[in-house]
């Protein structure tokens, strides 16, 4: 290479990266900076309104997110035939339905995370402070615990008689097997909240309509299709116990752990893919 030496460093920056076909092709690359990450200390932020406005939205969104999905899963679970109700798929769309609608109404508050696996992965990314993502953490276990103890309220007897919602490794299938199903799916859907709200893409391909609430609804929804057989899906802690808290038999409880080590890893891998391996933010040259 005439004398130049190639390292990781500057093979990291080296080449452009590749333009997408279609429409996002016909632009020239436009201004961005990398946003700096958030400070992992700030405390500031509990002096501000924001900060509690936005924890606020986030019990909110998940109290309404377990109101409409256990009430869901409960209906499936109660017919003497699956043909007579939404079935599986229908319970995919009511989880994948309501994180669209739920993530469009609170992203411009609070980020619309609705999950505490997805803050964990935003955390490690440096997307907001670990006061702010135990504070949302928190508050999302609450909204849940709040969200499936309404369903109970209302629909005492068909709740106690039909399992609660509770996440469980179904029969015919090992610990690992549940475990691995959550690492992927949770994966999966930590890994399209990244690509959707990066914030070089939204640069470059800022004239494409996309919405980012969808991709994740739909992320949400496939993954449910996968794995409700498996875990009856969890991949969302605050979800899994919320439905064990107000349910409260000892079943709903031997797994409970896998239903918060698989999520918090499987975004922790996603959060690592992208920022390493998609992005290669850690190998670029700082100025």
């Amino acid at each position: 290479m005439e004398g130049k030496e190639e390292d990781v460093k500057l093979g990291a920056n080296k080449f452009a990266e590749r333009q997408p076909i279609g429409t996002a092709a016909q632009s020239q690359d436009k201004d961005y900076k990398e946003p700096p990450p958030a400070p992992l200390f700030e405390p500031g932020e509990l002096r501000s309104w924001s900060f509690y406005r936005a924890g606020i939205a986030e019990f909110m969104a998940t109290f309404l997110f377990l109101y409409i999905s256990i009430l869901t899963v409960v209906g499936v679970a109660k017919a003497p035939s699956k043909c007579s109700t939404v079935g599986i798929q229908g319970i995919a769309w009511a989880f994948g339905g309501m994180i669209f609608a739920l993530v469009y109404c609170t992203a411009g508050i609070s980020g619309g995370h609705i999950n505490p696996a997805v803050t964990f992965g935003l955390l490690l990314a440096r997307k907001l402070s670990l006061i702010r993502a135990v504070f949302y953490m928190v508050m999302q276990c609450l909204g849940a615990i709040c969200g499936v103890g309404v369903v109970k309220g209302f629909q005492t007897g068909l709740y106690e008689s039909n399992g609660g919602g509770a996440n469980v490794v179904a029969r015919g299938y090992t610990k690992g097997a549940g475990l691995g199903a959550e690492i992927i799916g949770t994966f999966v859907l930590v890994y399209t909240v990244f690509s959707a709200t990066d914030a070089k893409r939204n640069a470059r391909d800022s004239h494409v309509p996309i919405l980012a609430p969808l991709p994740i609804g739909f992320a949400v929804f496939l993954v449910h299709l996968a794995t409700i057989p498996i875990t009856g899906t969890g991949i969302n802690p605050a979800r899994s116990l919320g439905a064990a808290v107000i349910y409260n038999q000892r079943h709903a409880w031997d797994d409970m752990w896998i239903f918060w080590v698989g999520p918090f890893c499987g975004a922790a891998l996603a959060a690592i893919y992208h920022q390493i391996v998609i992005r290669a933010i850690p190998f670029k040259s700082r100025p």
